[in-house]
């Protein structure tokens, strides 16, 4: 049963409700939007995403004398966003994912619905592939004068690899992070395995204290550069030259990443940067809350002076974010020192799966491997 032969039946039968549920997956979508259902006893029942320049709430409608709750959004074709719905019973409010929807996706704060909306596809390579062959995770572990503290830091070494050959080098902010919730290791396996990217080092680090270290933190750029370098150099073999040597990070990582290589300008060639928290202020002050005041005292600096941070960039974001302006707005400044630039824009929002659906483009642009090398 389709939800318009249940809506032109009267009256609606539980029976009916429950063939409309046995019969579809949901949300239901359809090329030009996408149907929120939510079946249950409710004062009201909210739809909670965020989607840039829409309301986080709306609420959906309750079909009368039924336990049906609908409500349909425009949604344009190859989106996904994530959501929960709130439920309002009385004075007492309960955020829950979608029951009918078993696609899931996991951040540090839980887990959201995902709504892949008409034309979006996940990307094949981002799963997990028995033909690719499995690299290695080691663990390292530096004591850090620059931040007067130990950290621990996961090493991604390649399948095969191997002491008599060198590596590229990948450094990655929030990288257990990317290995928890973007699937980073499946995707350099499979990417490596098909000879799209080289053979490469990813070192994944993770700050206790990132939106102070990632905004700007001279110390944590540091102990980048001047530490974590160190260790690696003398625990493998790498490829010794800035083109050979990248950072990488999403949102705060981004900023990190940034300013590691601005601060330090010649030394990493490579930057993957990811729904950057680049706010800035031409005139006035910002708006986004004194967490962001190193960032923005960061961005403006560096929109005054960029210099060459590195030679090839790759930036992403989401349209759906509210960073789109802020990463827009940087490429035509990096244009203009001389740096490649490669900027790609999708219809998605500030999340792991996001940055996930990005990196073959991102790693395989900045790295590529010989099959791009033949064929490109």
């Amino acid at each position: 049963m389709t939800l318009r032969e249940l809506l032109a039946t009267q009256p609606i039968a539980a029976a009916a409700i429950d063939a409309l549920v046995a019969a579809n997956d949901f949300p239901l979508v359809d090329p030009t939007g996408v149907t929120f259902v939510y079946r249950g006893e409710a004062d009201k029942v909210l739809l909670r995403c965020f989607i840039h320049g829409l309301p986080t709430a709306q609420e959906l409608q309750r079909i009368a004398d039924t336990d049906l709750w609908l409500l349909r959004i425009d949604l344009p074709v190859n989106s996904r966003i994530e959501y929960k719905f709130e439920l309002v019973r009385g004075e007492h409010g309960e955020w829950i994912t979608d029951p009918f929807n078993p696609v899931k996706a996991a951040d540090p704060f839980g887990a959201n619905s995902v709504c892949q909306g008409y034309g979006y596809e996940r990307p094949e390579w981002t799963l997990r592939d028995a033909a690719s062959r499995q690299g290695a995770l080691d663990e390292v572990h530096v004591s850090s004068a620059a931040l007067d503290s130990a950290r621990r830091l996961i090493v991604y070494l390649p399948a095969r690899f191997r002491r008599t050959r060198r590596y590229p080098l990948l450094l990655v902010h929030d990288g257990e992070d990317y290995l928890r919730f973007a699937d980073i290791k499946i995707v350099l396996d499979n990417l490596i395995h098909r000879l799209e990217i080289p053979p490469m080092i990813v070192c994944l680090s993770q700050s206790p204290d990132r939106l102070t270290e990632y905004a700007g933190h001279e110390a944590h750029a540091r102990f980048l550069t001047e530490e974590v370098l160190a260790s690696m150099r003398a625990r493998y073999p790498l490829i010794d030259e800035p083109a050979a040597r990248g950072l990488m990070g999403a949102s705060f990582g981004g900023v990190a990443s940034l300013y590691t290589a601005w601060r330090y300008p010649g030394f990493y060639d490579r930057l993957l940067l990811q729904s950057g928290s680049f706010a800035f202020s031409d005139i006035g002050t910002h708006r986004r809350g004194p967490v962001f005041d190193p960032v923005v005292a960061f961005v403006n600096e560096f929109r005054g002076r960029p210099g060459k941070p590195a030679s090839r960039m790759y930036l992403s974001c989401g349209i759906y974010e509210s960073l789109i302006y802020e990463n827009r707005s940087l490429v035509p400044l990096l244009n203009e020192q001389g740096i490649q630039v490669r900027f790609e824009e999708v219809r998605d929002g500030h999340n792991w799966q996001n940055w996930r659906d990005r990196l073959r483009t991102g790693l395989s642009w900045l790295f590529p491997g010989p099959l791009w090398m033949v064929y490109e």
